[in-house]
Formats: structure tokens, C-alpha cells, sequence
């Protein structure tokens, strides 16, 4: 790892690393809030996965994470949303390509060689993080949008890896949504049986999830179509799954929105991580 940046915040130390991933064959971008606690011994991890068009640094910037990690002793971890740099494959559209990975592992040509995002969060960058930072390898995941469709579809395919699990505004039901069907068919194929494994309604019909779920979802969204959060929120209540979809009025897809509700995110993985 290269420390790119290092930043003094509440107390703790925000730092940009920079690394050669072998999982997504180029280099690759994250950040890592290290709350004051860790200057004592290992915390618990935070992973915060970010939406399109995103990279680590809007929810470093925006989410305003770092006082309640601070405040609650975990580490969060900002990944880059997709593989970046020349010779990786793009799109024009905003919404496939860089910037666009939705934390699967491509299948198809061009997207194949270097777009393995749930490998590189799963497998590559969790390892890094265990063994060069102050962290224990205890793990708590939430994201935004396209990344609370990466978290909870991840914690639920690898519950073993993962103890505590929340969404803002997800996307819900990516296989009957316009956000999923396009990326899914770009990087899976047309086969849709191959999509079940990263829709979170799906998983959770098939699977459940070991603890309580919190999601919060703006009621006044321009997204609301495309997340579909009735899908996840009838689940829920179908399987009887422990948890809360909340619909918070007036808030919308922003990072005004996550802003709004990170304190009850991080205070939500700190009862469950320490």
C-alpha cells in the first residue's frame, strides 16, 4: 500500500491508500478513517460501499462518517466503486463501466478482465485491510444506492464474513429494475438465472440474513422506481426477517440524505460489532 493522504479528523487519522490489485488488474484507490481508539489496539471494521458514479472520496467528503466512528471506535473503509485507469474498459453511460462496477464479477467480454469488484471487497482489499492496518477482523457493511445493493448482497453471501449489515437506499430488486437489468445482462449475460445471486430480494427469499437489517430509504427519492424498496421491505416481512425499512420523509437520493442518517448507521454496527 501507498499512503496518498493523511488527514486529522475528530481525533483519528483519514487516510487514501493506493495499491496494484492482482483481483481487478490495475491500480486501485480506498480510504480508511481510523477512529482514536485505534492508536490503543485493533477496532472494529466499517466497510462503507458508495453508488454510481462514485469513488472513495464522495462519501469521505459527504457522508460525514468520521465523528460518529470517532465517537463509537470503528474504523470505516471507503473502496472505489469500479476499476479505473487506462486500458480498463468504460462506457459513455453513467451507469455501466467506471464508476459502475455493482460489486459483481463480470463474466463477459470487455468487462471480464478487470471488472471482479465482489472478489476485490470480499477477498482482496479485506485482507489487505486485516493485515496492514489497526483493525480486528470483525466486520460490519452498509453502502448507498448501488452500494447498498453491494453490501447487503454481499453480507448475505458471505454471512461468515460479516456481523452486522445496513442500506441507504439500495438498489432492492436490481433484476425487475432498469438500475440491474441493463449492468447484470452487460456483465452476466442475458442468462438471467445468473442475476439471482446479486438481487437482494432474492437472496433474502432464498437465505435470510443471521441478524436484524436497518434500512433507511428518502420518501421523497427521485429514484423510488428504480430502487424498488417495497420489493425488500415485503420480503422482509414475508420471511419474517428481523429488521426495519424506515421511510424517512421528505429526504431525498442525495449525501444530504446519508449525511442525514449516518449517526444512526454507525451507532446501529457499533452495538452489534464490539
Amino acid at each position: 500500500m501507498e499512503l496518498v493522504s493523511e488527514n486529522r479528523s475528530f481525533g483519528g487519522s483519514q487516510q487514501v491508500f493506493k495499491h496494484p490489485s492482482n483481483t481487478c488488474g490495475c491500480e486501485m484507490t480506498f480510504a480508511a478513517y481510523l477512529p482514536p481508539q485505534a492508536q490503543d489496539g485493533p477496532v472494529p471494521v466499517l466497510w462503507y460501499l458508495s453508488g454510481l458514479t462514485c469513488t472513495h472520496e464522495n462519501a469521505m467528503t459527504k457522508g460525514g462518517f468520521q465523528e460518529h466512528a470517532a465517537k463509537n471506535g470503528l474504523a470505516v473503509i471507503f473502496p472505489d466503486t469500479s476499476p479505473r485507469g487506462e486500458g480498463v474498459s468504460d462506457d459513455e453511460a453513467y451507469d455501466l463501466g467506471q464508476g459502475a462496477g455493482f460489486y459483481v464479477n463480470a463474466t463477459r467480454d470487455p468487462w471480464k478482465t478487470n471488472y471482479r469488484m465482489y472478489d476485490y471487497i470480499v477477498s482482496e482489499l479485506r485482507s489487505i485491510i486485516v493485515d496492514n492496518l489497526p483493525v480486528q477482523d470483525r466486520h460490519g457493511i452498509t453502502g448507498h444506492s448501488m452500494g447498498g445493493h453491494g453490501a447487503i448482497t454481499i453480507a448475505i453471501r458471505n454471512a461468515g464474513l460479516f456481523d452486522s449489515l445496513s442500506a441507504f437506499a439500495p438498489i432492492a430488486n436490481p433484476t425487475q429494475s432498469d438500475w440491474g437489468r441493463k449492468q447484470l445482462s452487460a456483465y452476466l449475460g442475458d442468462d438471467e438465472s445468473n442475476w439471482a445471486d446479486h438481487d437482494a430480494t432474492l437472496l433474502l427469499e432464498e437465505h435470510g440474513w443471521k441478524g436484524d437489517l436497518l434500512v433507511d430509504q428518502g420518501a421523497a427519492d427521485q429514484f423510488l422506481d428504480l430502487l424498488k424498496p417495497e420489493a425488500l421491505a415485503d420480503m422482509m416481512a414475508r420471511r419474517r426477517q428481523p429488521g426495519q425499512v424506515r421511510m424517512q420523509s421528505g429526504y431525498d437520493h442525495s449525501y444530504f440524505f446519508v449525511n442525514s442518517f449516518a449517526r444512526d448507521h454507525v451507532a446501529w454496527h457499533a452495538e452489534r460489532l464490539h
